[in-house]
């Protein structure tokens, strides 16, 4: 990693240069954030799907196909996440690294030029999106949504988090809702792209070797005439619970889950959040933690049992299937395994064993483009720009008395049991 540097080019559009000379590829991202709400998400998430469907200047999918295999086989690809109380949509292209191109074509240049093309200048007739795209994106939309629940740990976890979050704007879908993905037209959706120009803040990262000031100066000009009204982006961190909840789902089968949230006072920026998150890695986040090794292995009550830290809203997950017999069995002995934690019962072993998997967690992360994206987008909505080795460092000088610390901070707050009839 040579260098990292981030400059603002407009009114809430941010540009991370981060220079990799490691790759023969690059990757171009363009994460497009709003503040997360029913009212507006299953809108803007149907809008990420169509920019990439097509543009003015490549009106349709074919077309946009052969100009992308023409750039020596470039990739356009959108997602959409919530991060927090934010919604995500990004816009991602990668393709060849400069260096590696004939003839001094700026691949960079080229690749920002299409990315900015399918962002300011989509595919649209009378103040409409494409009649026949939007379907084919609702449709897909909606298959997602039946895919999630068909998928029953992820609905499970869906589900815990509507109960756990009822009264905040997190307990959102990050596409919103099925009826309002049904509701959406081609006139109303062009009105949500014109809002998203406007009102998203604009987080755009180059990743690659090549210099980046081409890339920079294709976005710099494209901003330059957008009228900007930034909309704030922030995340309510709940630390109290006033009453735990429980909830039982009775459907048809075979495994049972068993999903628990946390509410961990403690969140991104936080002094204490790194040893929060490893706090959190010792319980149920590798392969030496306590609940994989108590529960699951040595007590045989779960087929699987691990915890997860969202380090944004705050919140700590414990995700597992379960017997039906055993759902009773298993969360009295994850409760356990969290007492034991607060009562200092943890070995010097399961710290260190942890330490290393974590930090070769993070060294992983950044053995490819996108990994790298992925690091830096995290870091950026953490707060900070922190490298992998900086991160690490913070890892292991973490101590068994804030890890202890870390664990009494835990509150209960939601129980959701999903099981068979």
């Amino acid at each position: 990693m040579n260098f990292i540097n981030r400059n603002e080019i407009a009114d809430g559009v941010f540009f991370t240069n981060i220079k990799d000379s490691r790759f023969k590829t690059m990757k171009i991202s363009v994460n497009i954030v709003v503040p997360l709400s029913v009212e507006t998400a299953s809108e803007n998430a149907l809008v990420g799907g169509l920019l990439v469907r097509s543009c003015k200047k490549y009106p349709d999918f074919t077309v946009l196909s052969k100009k992308l295999s023409s750039l020596y086989g470039a990739d356009l690809t959108s997602s959409l996440s919530k991060l927090g109380e934010s919604q995500v949509l990004k816009i991602s292209v990668s393709g060849l690294d400069d260096r590696y191109s004939l003839d001094d074509v700026s691949i960079a240049k080229e690749l920002s030029e299409l990315l900015c093309s399918v962002i300011f200048e989509p595919n649209v007739k009378d103040n409409a999106f494409i009649e026949s795209e939007l379907e084919q994106e609702r449709r897909q939309l909606l298959d997602v949504i039946d895919s999630e629940f068909n998928e029953k740990r992820i609905y499970a976890m869906e589900q815990l988090i509507k109960h756990m979050c009822k009264d905040e704007v997190f307990g959102t879908k990050r596409y919103g809702t099925a009826e309002k993905i049904k509701a959406a037209t081609a006139e109303s959706l062009y009105r949500a792209w014109q809002n998203l120009l406007k009102t998203a803040k604009f987080e755009i990262l180059y990743i690659g070797d090549s210099p980046a000031d081409k890339a920079k100066e294709v976005f710099t000009k494209a901003f330059a005439n957008i009228e900007r009204n930034v909309a704030a982006s922030s995340t309510d961190v709940v630390k109290n619970v006033s009453e735990e909840k429980h909830i039982t789902e009775e459907m048809e089968l075979s495994q049972s889950k068993l999903v628990m949230g946390f509410r961990t006072q403690i969140s991104a920026g936080d002094d204490e959040a790194v040893a929060e998150r490893l706090m959190c890695a010792v319980l149920g986040g590798t392969a030496s933690s306590k609940l994989f090794n108590n529960v699951r292995e040595k007590q045989s009550l779960c087929y699987y049992c691990s915890s997860a830290y969202d380090s944004i809203k705050g919140i700590m997950y414990i995700n597992s299937g379960v017997e039906g017999e055993n759902l009773e069995k298993a969360e009295k002995a994850i409760l356990k395994e969290i007492d034991d934690m607060k009562n200092g019962e943890i070995t010097d072993f399961e710290i260190e064993a942890t330490k290393l998997a974590v930090v070769n967690s993070f060294k992983s992360s950044s053995d490819s483009v996108s990994g790298i994206e992925n690091w830096y987008t995290g870091r950026i909505f953490n707060g900070d720009l922190e490298t992998v080795e900086e991160v690490s460092a913070e890892v292991n000088a973490v101590t068994k008395e804030q890890i202890v610390n870390a664990a009494n901070k835990l509150l209960l707050d939601t129980v959701y049991v999903l099981k068979n009839k």
